[in-house]
């Protein structure tokens, strides 16, 4: 079964959170996205454990789903069908090698019973698991393993925005070299990583330590309108096991890639053995990807003083910001660069490009292609001239995914004809503006030091000549 994911967001008891980030509400926002299976964000806060095992019932083999009494009508009419998988994200607060860390990590259960033991040893440690729905935890990770895998060997360790600057496992602020010099004896049980929205997949084949990682990508949304800007395609049996299935064998996929490029490496293939034997049904198939300049990490720089630099300019400065004369905070790139052993150049040469739906997606040798994309409402905010949170944007966008079904299926799937030819009435500079992003015809002001980056689909003489309005459909919605 083909379908797509988004395993990390945030719950209304996580910090900076929108109130709305409720269970009813993520199933039908879901449904009305494109996501089948839901990551719930959190399980080590009491009260949203709670909720937890109040809303939720079983579905398939190690998923969710919510209960009927709980559900809410959905923008598209049609009954919302989403899973729920079992994660959360936590932060390891700790000092090694004379160093302070501050790695955020996302783990992935099957069961509640196992949530509640992970729970249970958590804050047996000391850990203030009501504080936050993304609790400090004062333990290095591989304590962390060790507590998780004792309770049960199937809950998978994944680092989260691997590359952020100040809570990443490679970040250049507090994160580490390698996977080993962070995971040590537990380095082998690592099989997948989360790139980040500042950056994407063909960023990360740079680096040859990712080779034997699946590279997921996933919101870490704190709002509703955020989640799925981010994602992962699977196509596998509809389960916990059968995702986690995919992404071992799309980690083996790409040891045995790498094994077959650089001769003397085959003890990789040792480490990941136990995965050889995954069946050819488990397919990690693509992720959607943010462009990575839309992140808030791109780039380095300091966002009170309004500096941005990329990794040349970053040099030429000496690292030193020349509005108040302090170290800029490094970004994404810049790190990346540091640590990367193939150049751009090299990565460029093997990278192919595959069409999913209407949209072209880019290869490196055989590990899961990606997709870049702006979020419909980025689109149609660009297109009419405001900001995303306009009543205008959201009346334009209830009245597409009634018109044209969902906001991915919009995206990436949807033939431009049949949003030019259709009875409903799309504006010029909506339909147009699909088609941009699809070329990739248009400008990002790249995002640093926690400020997002800025997508421009139109300067202001183009949108005077696209007649920017919105549709009647959706002018009549606004009106009510």
């Amino acid at each position: 079964m083909r379908f797509i994911a988004d395993l990390h967001i945030h719950s209304k008891y996580a910090r900076a959170v929108s109130p709305r980030m409720t269970l009813p509400e993520l199933d039908r926002w879901a449904h009305d996205k494109g996501i089948k299976v839901m990551g719930t964000g959190d399980f080590t806060h009491p009260e949203w454990f709670a909720l937890l095992e109040q809303q939720l019932e079983p579905a398939e083999a190690g998923l969710y789903r919510l209960k009927e009494k709980y559900k809410l009508p959905t923008i598209r009419g049609s009954r919302a069908e989403t899973r729920f998988l079992l994660t959360s994200e936590v932060a390891n607060v700790y000092t090694r090698a004379g160093k302070g860390r501050r790695v955020h990590m996302l783990l992935f259960a099957p069961d509640l019973e196992t949530v509640k033991k992970i729970n249970m040893a958590i804050a047996a440690k000391g850990c203030n698991i009501k504080s936050d729905g993304r609790p400090i935890i004062g333990m290095d990770v591989q304590e962390l393993c060790r507590i998780v895998w004792d309770i049960n060997p199937e809950v998978a360790v994944v680092p989260a925005h691997i590359w952020t600057p100040w809570f990443a496992i490679f970040g250049s602020k507090s994160g580490f070299n390698s996977i080993e010099e962070c995971f040590g004896k537990y380095s082998d049980r690592i099989f997948a990583m989360e790139t980040g929205l500042s950056s994407d997949p063909a960023m990360n084949w740079r680096w040859r330590e990712l080779d034997t990682i699946a590279l997921i990508s996933n919101s870490d949304s704190h709002s509703l309108e955020r989640i799925g800007r981010e994602a992962n395609m699977f196509d596998t049996d509809l389960s916990y096991a059968g995702i986690m299935k995919a992404l071992k064998k799309a980690s083996q996929d790409s040891v045995i890639a790498s094994t077959r490029s650089n001769p003397g490496s085959s003890n990789d293939l040792d480490r990941h053995a136990s995965t050889l034997a995954m069946t050819e049904s488990a397919r990690f198939v693509a992720t959607i990807e943010y462009f990575p300049e839309e992140g808030m990490y791109h780039y380095d720089g300091h966002r009170k003083c309004s500096v941005s630099y990329d990794p040349v300019a970053t040099r030429k400065h000496r690292g030193i910001c020349k509005e108040c004369g302090k170290p800029v905070t490094v970004g994404v790139l810049n790190r990346l660069d540091k640590l990367a052993d193939r150049s751009e150049g090299e990565v460029k040469k093997e990278i192919g490009s595959v069409e999913i739906g209407e949209v072209t997606g880019q290869q490196f040798r055989n590990r899961p292609p990606f997709v870049n994309l702006v979020t419909l409402d980025t689109i149609i905010a660009e297109a009419l001239g405001v900001g995303t949170a306009s009543k205008r944007v959201k009346a334009q966008y209830d009245v597409m995914l009634r018109a044209f079904g969902s906001e991915l299926d919009i995206l990436m799937n949807l033939p431009l004809s049949q949003l030019l030819t259709t009875h409903y009435k799309l504006p010029p500079s909506v339909s147009e503006g699909i088609r941009r992003m699809r070329a990739g015809e248009f400008k990002i002001t790249p995002g640093f030091d926690g400020q997002y980056g800025e997508v421009h689909l139109f300067d202001a003489k183009e949108k005077k000549e696209l007649k920017i309005g919105v549709s009647r459909a959706a002018q009549t919605l606004f009106d009510s």
